[in-house]
């Protein structure tokens, strides 16, 4: 049956998957993946019909519960999980054997890991990403969720200037000028720059997606082959991991003549085998947790299997139908109080300018 899925062609009733091509209201119209970051402004929209009357509370269960918070707006399910991404803490199995430590599950924890492995093994001892674009807001949203704080907190309030925050914001710029364990060039490197660095073996331990694990294992484009392994991200004390979702979600338009045909293909979608056979022949991680327990995925996508732990402590992104100008205003603001200072500052001032827009 994976078959279907080796070369998708767009569907007559597929509609586009961008908030400002989203032809909801054409009768022709049905359904459609949706970047995560979208759906509320497509909900604020009135562009995608609700799926409350749809979709169980035990389905909702069977999947990720950070995907369904980011599924989620004012309380209405209007979206289904289907594939995700996640951040996770890549580390060099053999550096961290040779200096008898585990995976470090604290950021000041890492801070001293990585001070270990750039005195005694590597130059660089951790990577990650602030350039200032959505990157940043990925690795921004990690940091301050697992500290307890919220960017936006679920009553719509903006909080980015609160303690937690402030703290998160603070220890990241440490980790360049306090610590000196990640380079000053992290804040103009997003994916890739950061990403060849690692592979290049001149690395410790670093912040990536999930496709960086199958790179490290490519002979032709790594260096550290069976050397790198990974584990969620640290989190601060009294915190948990947490990751920043990516991934595609999936929407039925509220403009749809066949609403219930549009829900069976979602259901279908969303089902276990054809998360596995996404999972398998294109390598989109499942949002249904049950997936990851497939003999299949762990033969064909081993990576994905390690990675579970970090899809389940996935958070969204600000859940707002400003959601592209919050990003902006907060990668201009962030991007000043890393390379500048003045964190507490930098981040009040952001807090009226993000009020401003919500």
């Amino acid at each position: 049956p994976s078959a279907i899925f080796r070369r998708p062609a767009p569907a007559p009733n597929a509609i586009s998957s961008s908030p400002s091509c989203w032809p909801a209201r054409t009768a022709r119209s049905t359904s459609s993946p949706q970047d995560v970051v979208w759906i509320a402004e497509l909900a604020a929209a009135g562009w995608v019909h609700p799926l409350d009357q749809d979709v169980s509370a035990g389905l909702r269960r069977s999947f990720f519960p950070g995907v369904v918070e980011a599924c989620t707006y004012r309380g209405r399910l209007v979206a289904l999980p289907w594939y995700v991404d996640a951040g996770g803490l890549y580390y060099r199995t053999d550096l961290m054997s040779a200096l008898g430590r585990k995976p470090p599950t604290d950021w000041h924890e890492l801070a001293d890991t990585a001070a270990e492995m750039q005195h005694r093994r590597v130059p660089m001892g951790y990577l990650w990403q602030a350039k200032q674009a959505e990157i940043l807001l990925c690795d921004l949203v990690e940091f301050i969720a697992s500290n307890r704080g919220r960017i936006i907190d679920p009553s719509g309030a903006v909080r980015v200037d609160s303690p937690a925050c402030v703290e998160a914001v603070q220890f990241m710029r440490d980790l360049v000028h306090r610590y000196k364990v990640s380079p000053s060039e992290v804040f103009s490197w997003d994916e890739e720059p950061s990403r060849r660095p690692f592979t290049a073996g001149r690395v410790g331990m670093m912040r990536h997606w999930s496709y960086v694990y199958g790179v490290s294992q490519n002979p032709d484009q790594s260096k550290v082959v069976g050397k790198v392994d990974v584990a969620p991200l640290p989190s601060f004390p009294g915190g948990t991991s947490s990751s920043c979702l990516g991934g595609y979600q999936l929407g039925v338009a509220a403009g749809s003549r066949n609403k219930e045909g549009a829900m069976d293909f979602l259901h279908w979608l969303a089902g276990t085998e054809a998360q596995l056979a996404f999972a398998l022949d294109f390598g989109n991680a499942p949002s249904r947790v049950s997936v990851y327990d497939e003999k299949k995925l762990a033969k064909g996508q081993p990576a994905m299997v390690k990675l579970k732990e970090a899809f389940g402590n996935g958070v969204p992104r600000p859940v707002t139908p400003h959601y592209s100008r919050v990003s902006l205003a907060l990668q201009s603001a962030v991007s000043r109080a890393l390379v500048y200072g003045d964190v507490r500052g930098t981040l009040r001032s952001a807090r009226r300018d993000l009020e401003a827009i919500v």
